[in-house]
């Protein structure tokens, strides 16, 4: 090679790497996922109740200051409440109006059983059941054109937008001709529809899944409005509902929005489309100001809209933190004489959220049991795990027989939760060799702080499923070059990865070593092993031979720094 060609060379290694996160980069969640939201939209729900009881949403009272005059007047009125949950619309109305009665209907077993448990339930006053109204007939259930009111609040926004049409078909059949659908959901907008948008969870045109496993559909007044025009009912009143919910403890103030709409069904001689209808726009600060589309005009104040949620909401809608306690679960995993329990990302959780490090990746897993068997390749050893994530077992396995470990991620929430298992599960002295650390690949201040602790390098580095996103790729060899130790006589240092290959082939993870000084010198399975005795992985396994290894399609790949 030329002395220019080799200018040009190591110029080109010493060109910085960009710093990378480790984000899924979908812009809408998996097919996969989408039906599996769709198929168990009710176990999502069914969990929700489970989990919060009736604590999510207040009572909400301004029912009877928003929309009284439809629940007063001469004669028993009979109300439907559809999405009944907890029984936070139903028991205001029963305690204010003597003289209603309620069917409350919810497809979440859970929620129908804790309206029955309420402390003000009689059967005299309220018929609460278990329905899914995108498939069963409500006139089954109650009698066909025997309704006064239908309620739907925060509960159309949870079906999917293809299936809306026969949730309001299901409760046309039961509305008297002069009866009313009184609904109040999210509007297009809402800053958590924003904030759903920063986390990939889109699952079509402004619907969405959130982190449990639950969806929220936000409502333009256009689809709103042609949705129930379609389906025999016109519009009597819209309302486009914008608020400023602060949040004290939490310094954070958020801009919510909702739609608040009045239908009554069509008797082909009220024709009131959404533009001659006026949308009154509650403004933060402010009472009620009406707006004339036509004209753009606000006129006069009316009363203002209460917000009905609660604080458990802004956690939910909003991504805000939460009780650990509440959102993680437990693996336990017997490994080499040692019960491990770790603490990771609950299921419901994982298929939305960001952070890649909040869960046990199938190759920790797998390395973790090899790693166990053979205490040798880290006795004596100064060990770095890189992505160790919040689960940080392979390192966990490490400090048993190594001199140091330090298990680094770049996400803080990751080594929070890494931290806690740390504690929980090592002791002294074990734990006094164990450190974590932040380290982002290719963050020359990260590295620098690493180095300043341990000046001399590392002889082991370890990363588990750490290759599957191609730009990762040069940033993790320049990172493990910047942390590997010298050889001497004594060792050759070693980076150990273990993975599935996924969006990164093996001659494009063996390129990229190549070009920050790492040279592969074993790799496991192999078609053909010549002299299994040559073969450092081999030895990790049984003696019976890899092949009866249950791996799937995990690889492990041995190098040495040239």
């Amino acid at each position: 090679m030329s002395s220019s060609m080799e200018e040009a060379s190591a110029g080109q290694q010493e060109q910085p790497t960009p710093r990378l996160q480790i984000y899924t980069t979908s812009d809408t969640v998996s097919p996969f996922w989408r039906d599996k939201y769709e198929r168990e939209a009710k176990k999502y729900w069914d969990v929700f109740y489970k989990r919060h009881q009736d604590r999510f949403f207040k009572d909400r009272h301004y029912l009877d200051k928003e929309w009284g005059q439809y629940f007063s007047g001469a004669g028993q009125k009979v109300v439907l409440e559809v999405g009944c949950g907890a029984g936070n619309t139903i028991f205001p109305l029963v305690a204010i109006y003597v003289d209603i009665f309620v069917h409350a209907c919810d497809f979440s077993p859970n929620a129908v059983n804790l309206v029955k448990k309420h402390k003000d339930f009689t059967e005299s006053r309220v018929n609460a059941f278990v329905c899914d109204l995108t498939i069963d007939d409500l006139s089954k259930q109650i009698s066909p054109s025997s309704v006064d009111i239908v309620t739907m609040i925060f509960v159309l926004s949870a079906v999917s937008p293809e299936k809306m049409s026969l949730v309001v078909q299901n409760i046309r059949k039961i509305l008297k001709p002069n009866g009313r659908v009184l609904f109040r959901d999210y509007a297009t907008g809402d800053l958590a529809q924003e904030r759903l948008n920063c986390k990939d969870q889109k699952i079509s045109e402004n619907f969405y899944a959130r982190g449990d496993g639950t969806r929220a559909f936000y409502f333009s007044n256009e689809f709103l409005t042609s949705l129930f025009k379609e389906n025999g009912f016109d519009v009597e009143e819209l309302d486009l509902c914008c608020k400023q919910v602060e949040n004290r403890s939490r310094e954070l103030v958020m801009n919510r929005r909702w739609v608040q709409a009045v239908f009554c069904l069509s008797d082909g001689t009220n024709s009131t489309t959404n533009s001659e209808a006026a949308i009154r726009i509650d403004h933060p600060g402010q009472g009620k100001m009406e707006l004339d589309v036509d004209n753009n005009i606000l006129k006069k104040p009316v009363n203002d809209l209460e917000v009905d949620m609660s604080d458990g909401v802004a956690t939910e809608m909003f991504g805000l933190p939460t009780s650990t306690d509440v959102d993680n679960e437990v693996i336990e995993l017997e490994l080499g004489g040692w019960t491990f329990k770790i603490k990771v990302l609950s299921k419901e959780y994982q298929h939305t959220c960001k952070s890649t490090g909040l869960m046990l990746w199938e190759s920790a897993r797998f390395m973790a049991p090899v790693l166990a068997r053979n205490p040798a390749i880290f006795a004596g050893k100064r060990v770095l795990e890189l992505g160790s994530g919040c689960a940080g077992i392979c390192s966990m396995i490490a400090a048993g027989s190594a001199d140091l470990v330090f298990a680094t991620d770049g996400d803080t929430k990751a080594l929070d939760l890494l931290t806690e298992n740390v504690m929980s599960n090592l002791r002294q002295p074990i734990s006094d060799k164990f450190t974590t650390r932040i380290l982002e690949w290719g963050n020359k201040d990260h590295i620098e702080a690493i180095k300043q602790v341990n000046s001399g390098g590392f002889d082991i580095i370890l990363g588990t499923d750490v290759t599957y996103i191609p730009e990762a790729i040069l940033p993790l060899f320049q990172t493990a070059k910047e942390l590997i130790s010298s050889n001497n006589k004594d060792h050759q240092a070693a980076l150990i990865l273990c993975h599935m290959f996924r969006r990164v082939d093996e001659p494009s993870i063996l390129s990229a070593a190549s070009r920050f000084g790492f040279k592969l010198v074993d790799k496991w399975p192999v078609e053909i092993l010549i002299n299994p005795s040559q073969s450092i992985i081999n030895s990790w396994f049984p003696e019976n031979g890899s092949a009866d290894v249950s791996r799937g399609p995990l690889n492990i790949l041995y190098f040495h720094k040239e």
